[in-house]
């Protein structure tokens, strides 16, 4: 009974149907679309070839030599990418690749119109991808509740101290005693 009443009620409700292609979905903010490439991030590494359960990264690259920055110093040689494609018809979205780039190459995109005719023609080569770096939402707004990181922490810390013995000498220095000498290990 309570099952039929269910489907009574919701039998009543007029359906709410979104008319796609004339009307675009609001997606949430972190919607799974494609993958965009942010190319001048990408050192080549192959993490994210190498880390694909699916393998369906395909990177190539080249060996470039640079000449020496001073007089006297060694070339050094550096990758080229040549070629980076992701074959979204292997694709399973897990996001592993994103999350194991070093360098921030890898981006979620919330595009979702990608639709081939041809399953061939998903292997979307890296411009296409750099297309799709474009529609990247930018980054949530840091919680201001939260706390600081160690580093900045400690930097404030330094910093304040710092302050304060120059507000204490400036201090000294306006009363018209003689400053007190820097102690050991001070700057």
């Amino acid at each position: 009974a309570k099952g039929l009443a269910v489907t009574l009620r919701t039998m009543t409700k007029r359906a709410h149907t979104a008319q796609y292609p004339d009307a675009q979905p609001e997606l949430p903010p972190r919607s799974r679309g494609v993958i965009g490439l942010f190319e001048e991030n990408c050192t080549v590494c192959m993490l994210c070839a190498r880390e694909c359960p699916d393998w369906c990264i395909y990177i190539d690259s080249h060996k470039e030599t640079v000449p020496p920055a001073a007089p006297g110093g060694r070339e050094r040689s550096r990758n080229v990418l040549d070629r980076f494609a992701i074959d979204f018809a292997l694709c399973m979205y897990c996001g592993i690749c994103i999350e194991v780039c070093p360098f921030d190459a890898l981006f979620w995109s919330p595009e979702f119109e990608y639709a081939e005719t041809d399953i061939h023609e998903l292997t979307h080569e890296r411009d296409k991808l750099r297309e799709w770096m474009w529609t990247v939402p930018a980054p949530p707004a840091l919680d201001p509740s939260a706390e600081d990181p160690k580093e900045l922490a400690a930097a404030r810390k330094t910093a304040d101290k710092l302050a304060a013995e120059q507000a204490a000498r400036a201090d000294e220095q306006a009363a018209g005693a003689e400053p007190t000498a820097p102690q050991e290990g001070e700057a």
